[in-house]
């Protein structure tokens, strides 16, 4: 890290007892918090934002969420819940002194961008939705869709290892690469700040509250679901999908009808990473819906 980027940290105060790292990027007048997802991954995969958001557009602000690799991370695992984690989010906001700001998620963070709006949507200007969709329910149906198409045998195979439990078995985690490198990140090998993300995964907090892996979720989240809530998030909102994402790309349109104020789009290219590849289809949207609430022209569509 330069000295530059070192004098941007700002590390923040939670529950009066830990400290969480944030870093500000750029100095424009649009400003955006990034939740990353996981639970337990880093800012390190939204790297990507600096080649592509303006320093003079645009500030946004990365955050490693409690018990992530650049926060602290206390060996409590109450503390991984998703109400702790909106409050902690809410606390962050205040601190970094924002108001009518954009609140940015992906995957996990993505959910944990609806807890925050249905809860706080008054801080808002708007909130993006990045890959992830209502309820952990729908997100397992589809996953078991997505490797339904794999042949039968290894279908069978991963079945086999999950029910033993043997998910460090070579066989294994061969198939579950094979899945990932489709449906999560479809450039291979996956970029740096990826593989660098992955491996500073925070391990406690994932596997307490999603499971194994992202195929086997047995977490504290694993009942969430907001569908019935939808329709009371009434800030622009866009809801990013990749095509070829974890998250059923049907889902996130039926979101977008529920939402009053929303705008979906889909990268036709992308994963669940669609920022790594499908990067031009996913920047052009945020940024257009960007500009549009900024110009008071936001509309609702079909991106």
């Amino acid at each position: 890290m330069t000295g530059s980027e070192e004098a941007n940290v700002q590390r923040i105060s939670v529950d009066q007892r830990y400290t969480v790292y944030t870093r500000k990027v750029g100095h424009g007048p649009i400003t955006l918090l990034l939740l990353h997802g996981g639970p337990g991954c880093t800012h390190e995969y939204f790297e990507c934002f600096e080649q592509w958001l303006s320093p003079d557009e645009y500030t946004f602000y990365y955050y490693d969420q409690l018990g992530s690799y650049y926060s602290d991370q206390p060996d409590d695992a109450s503390l991984w819940t998703v109400e702790r984690f909106r409050e902690e989010v809410e606390q962050v906001r205040a601190a970094l002194g924002l108001e009518q700001f954009y609140l940015f998620g992906n995957s996990w963070g993505g959910m944990l961008g609806l807890e925050y709006a249905l809860k706080y949507q008054q801080h808002l200007k708007g909130l993006i939705v990045s890959n992830m969709t209502a309820s952990i329910a729908s997100y397992l149906t589809y996953l078991g869709e997505l490797r339904g198409r794999m042949a039968p045998e290894d279908v069978q195979t991963m079945l086999r290892h999950e029910e033993a439990g043997t998910l460090d078995h070579p066989e294994y985690t061969e198939l579950l690469t094979q899945l990932y490198n489709q449906h999560i990140c479809r450039v291979v090998p996956w970029p740096e700040p990826v593989q660098r993300m992955f491996g500073h995964l925070a391990t406690p907090v994932y596997n307490t509250m999603q499971g194994a892996n992202e195929f086997v979720v047995t977490g504290t989240f694993k009942d969430w679901d907001r569908w019935a809530d939808l329709h009371r998030i009434t800030v622009p909102t866009l809801l990013s999908v990749g095509r070829h994402d974890t998250m059923r790309p049907e889902d996130i349109e039926e979101m977008g009808r529920r939402m009053p104020n929303s705008r979906v789009s889909i990268c036709e290219a992308g994963s669940h990473l669609s920022m790594w590849d499908d990067p031009q289809t996913y920047f052009d949207a945020l940024k257009r819906f960007l500009a549009d609430v900024e110009a008071g022209s936001f509309a609702v569509s079909l991106v």
